[in-house]
Order: C-alpha cells, then sequence, then structure tokens
C-alpha cells in the first residue's frame, strides 16, 4: 500500500484528520505528507471530494482511493457539507478538519490528543499558523475569550475538537449563507454557546497557504456583512454586532473631550491609563 505520512486508515483511530476537496488536487498531496503522527497515536485519514470538476484533481484522488486512502465523493455541498460527511464517516474519538491546501507540523496531534485525554473538561485545542505561499509571516490568533470570539474569529478550521462537541450542536451549518464562508466562525460560536470549553496552543501547529484564488477574496470579505446578520440572526440571544458601536457612541456623545482623552491614553499610553484607572482618577470606558 502506498502511503503517505504515515499510516492511514485504522481501525480503531483515537483522532480522524478529515480533508474536504474541492478542485485543489494539485495541494493535497502536500497536505497528506504533513501528516506526521507518532506510532503510539493511530489515526485515520478521511477525505471528501465536495464534487471536484477539474480532472487534475479527480485523477489524484482516484490514484489515492487505489492506493488505500479512503476517499467518498458527494455532489458539491460547499465545505460545510464535506466537512460533516467526512465527520460522520470518521471513526476517531477526535477531529481535525485539515484544508487540502494547508499543512500539519508535527507537534500538533500528539499535543492535542494528549491535552484532550487529560483534560475531560475541554473541548478544543486549537494552536498557531504560519503563512505560506503567496503571503509569509504569522496568522493572527489569540488566547480564547467568548467576548473577542463574538467580535471577529481568530480560532482555524484546523482544530482538533472531540467528535461528542460536534454531534452535539449538529455539526457545521450548511445552509446557503454559510458557504459564503466563516463556517468555522459560526460553528466556534455555536460551541461556545452550548459552554464547550477551548485550549489555546501557544505554539505554532499547522501552516496556511495563501493564494490569489482563496475562498476569503472571492466570497468572504465581498459577503461579510451578510453572514454577520445571518450568524446575528441564528444567535439572538447572544449576539448584538451593533451592541459595542452603540454603547461607545452614546459615551462619546454624553462627553466629546472625556471620550477623546481616554481614547489617547488608552491607545498610546496603556500603562499611564491603567494607573489612572487603578487611582480612580478616571472611570473606564
Amino acid at each position: 500500500m502506498w502511503q503517505l505520512g504515515g499510516r492511514i486508515n485504522m481501525v480503531d483511530p483515537i483522532i480522524s484528520i478529515v480533508i474536504p476537496c474541492y478542485n485543489h488536487g494539485h495541494f493535497i498531496l502536500e497536505a497528506l505528507d504533513s501528516i506526521n503522527v507518532p506510532p503510539n497515536i493511530e489515526y485515520e485519514v478521511v477525505i471528501v471530494d465536495d464534487g471536484s470538476t477539474d480532472i487534475n484533481t479527480i485523477e489524484v484522488l482516484s490514484n489515492l482511493k487505489s492506493n488505500g486512502f479512503a476517499v467518498y465523493h458527494q455532489e458539491n455541498k460547499g465545505l460545510s457539507g464535506a466537512r460533516n460527511t467526512a465527520i460522520n464517516l470518521a471513526k476517531g474519538k477526535y477531529i481535525l478538519p485539515l484544508d487540502c491546501d494547508n499543512k500539519l507540523l508535527p507537534n500538533y496531534i500528539p499535543y492535542a490528543v494528549n491535552f484532550l485525554e487529560s483534560n475531560s473538561e475541554f473541548s478544543v485545542v486549537y494552536g498557531k499558523a504560519n503563512f505560506f505561499g503567496d503571503k509569509s509571516g504569522q496568522k493572527p490568533v489569540k488566547p480564547y475569550s467568548l467576548q473577542e470570539l463574538m467580535t471577529g474569529n481568530f480560532v482555524d478550521a484546523c482544530a482538533v475538537y472531540r467528535k461528542s462537541s460536534w454531534e452535539a450542536i449538529g455539526g457545521y451549518d450548511e445552509s446557503k449563507t454559510m458557504r459564503l464562508g466563516v463556517e468555522d466562525w459560526e460553528f466556534w460560536l455555536h460551541l461556545s454557546f452550548n459552554g464547550f470549553k477551548f485550549h489555546f496552543y501557544n505554539e505554532l501547529a499547522f501552516l496556511y497557504r495563501i493564494t490569489g484564488t482563496s475562498m476569503v477574496d472571492k466570497d468572504t470579505s465581498p459577503n461579510f456583512q451578510v453572514l454577520r446578520n445571518y450568524i446575528e440572526a441564528k444567535h439572538p440571544y447572544y449576539l448584538n454586532f451593533n451592541a459595542p458601536a452603540e454603547y461607545f457612541a452614546n459615551k462619546f456623545k454624553a462627553n466629546p473631550f472625556v471620550y477623546i482623552i481616554k481614547l489617547v491614553l488608552y491607545t498610546y499610553f496603556p500603562k499611564f491609563y491603567s494607573k489612572q484607572i487603578e487611582k480612580k482618577r478616571i472611570k473606564r470606558f
């Protein structure tokens, strides 16, 4: 059996690496080759072809299937639909979605599996990423905060989480609107609102490819307000994206001069601002 990156499709895997693929056959071999898991961790790879039309992609996936990889084909359902199909088929206790144009680093899976095995109160482990391809540098990631997550996503889809958590909220949202993007953001918010806990792995975990044809540039950015409106309407008990803007607008109207002074101190002199708060000379925003 021809294998990339180690063993594949174990009978009793503890973690399932799920890879949706839509016309990215020219990248998927690199993604598979990046899977380097130590022998004491049983894993499987589940690939879902989401209705690819590219001839090269179809040939690459056919070759992988012929060589023992679990490759499943479906009509195009979008990223959420492809992930849900793969996770439904997955046998692992833990799930790691890997976009077929990205690459894993070898330390990530052992850390995440060991952490979740030892900390039953946590459901998600996520880490840092470096850009590669058309852009270099580090992808913005920060320690978990629900308040900050509600203002914008900083948890990449390439996180390790319990399959039971995915089942509890019904998986990724497959609605027509979510096919425009940020399906992972909505998924993390949905988990958060249901009380599932996140752990930040403060190390590089994977490599995130940037290309000129990314989904973010084509679909997500031009439709971001539509997506925000949809998420807000889906979770009205928790979300009101206009609330922070309205709060600060009212603060500014009440006393514009004091507001501007506080803003300058907070932005350019944060230590001095904090000391003034401690001494009760000024109030927080």
